[in-house]
């Protein structure tokens, strides 16, 4: 405040001005660390901004997490990029960014527009980080019919948060032709065998088509358990609906997916596949992991049951007898007919005859 001149203000209200002053920048100050701390959901976020996630691994030592909070330092060198659950890394998630997203299926997505938004994905739904080496190289199969604007959403959502996640994966849409009844597990299967046609992966990611992830930090990769992904779906009350449940949502490397088997092969119609699946990995002396339910959540797209995708009759009888199958119905005993595969510029769609029950 100025003391002299025209302008002169008397000592104490100088002091009441100051006071003020001073109270709201700590007032903005608390205001800035909550909103860092706390960050609001996104609507939609751009696929290669700062992505600060534990999918990538130093290339020759080193990864640069680029554009850190720019207005308050320069760029900040990690050895790696931070695992997602620590104050720093929540920190992180804010400005890399990463954290809850808000998924909506209010408005049609246009899969020109999708494409133009993520330029850096490659013909057939394939992405390589440039600024590190993958840890992994990650194949997301998704069993497929007649779902196509379901399909639309999830690339339109998963291709960013792939990214962001620094991810080597492609995108393998495993479309049952014909009119038999839908067989969930065995396009699985198909995926995985059909995808190590084309890279080496080494990490599946098995993903039902209609499923949305709700925070970018639910990493879309392999752990030393296989992972359960889709843990708190809206479907359920964003609850796991039973211990054993490994629906929806899954990842297993290719040797704990070898060391099972793959999946069954003779579930044709709804249900039973997913605790078959639980069965055999228990019964291999593995155990499931999962995220937090917070950082686990995921929205689902709400539709009719498919035509030919009836509850299975047999399933309860199938799931008790996992042990006694689990060495003669599965990857050993796979069979089917490749009728042709599209190189999409935001996936790989593989058509297959899969047989009659």
């Amino acid at each position: 405040c100025p003391r002299t001149g025209p302008y002169a203000v008397p000592g104490k209200i100088c002091k009441s001005l100051s006071g003020l002053v001073s109270l709201g920048h700590f007032s903005s100050l608390l205001l800035t660390i909550f909103s860092l701390l706390f960050p609001p959901p996104r609507s939609y976020s751009k696929p290669l901004i700062n992505p600060c996630y534990d999918g990538c691994s130093p290339f020759l030592g080193t990864t640069l997490c680029d554009g850190l909070c720019p207005p308050l330092g320069p760029r900040v060198e990690f050895s790696c990029c931070p695992g997602p659950h620590t104050l720093l890394t929540h920190f992180l998630s804010w400005h890399c960014p990463g954290g809850p997203l808000r998924v909506e299926f209010s408005q049609r997505v246009n899969l020109e527009e999708v494409e133009k938004m993520n330029p850096e994905v490659r013909l057939g739904g394939r992405f390589t980080p440039k600024s590190c080496t993958a840890l992994q190289k990650v194949a997301i199969i998704i069993p497929f019919r007649n779902r196509d604007e379901h399909l639309k959403y999830w690339l339109y959502y998963l291709h960013p948060i792939l990214q962001r996640q620094q991810l080597d994966y492609g995108v393998y849409v495993i479309n049952q032709g014909g009119e038999e009844t839908f067989n969930r597990a065995k396009l699985l299967n198909i995926g995985f065998e059909e995808s190590l046609k084309e890279y080496d992966y080494d990490c599946f990611v098995f993903s039902d088509v209609d499923l949305i992830p709700m925070d970018d930090r639910n990493i879309y990769k392999c752990y030393s358990q296989p992972r359960h992904l889709s843990v708190s779906m809206d479907k359920f009350g964003f609850r796991l609906p039973y211990n054993q449940y490994f629906g929806g949502v899954s990842a297993l490397s290719k040797e704990q997916f070898v060391k099972i088997n793959g999946f069954p092969n003779n579930y044709w119609g709804w249900g039973g596949e997913d605790d078959d699946i639980y069965n055999r990995l228990v019964f291999k002396g593995m155990r499931i992991s999962r995220p937090d339910g917070e950082i686990g959540r995921c929205r689902m797209i709400r539709h009719s049951r498919d035509d030919k995708n009836e509850p299975n009759p047999q399933r309860f009888d199938r799931i008790a007898r996992t042990r006694e199958t689990m060495n003669s119905d599965g990857l050993n005993t796979l069979t089917y007919k490749v009728v042709k595969t599209d190189k999409y510029p935001l996936y790989t769609k593989i058509t297959v005859d899969v047989g009659s029950p």
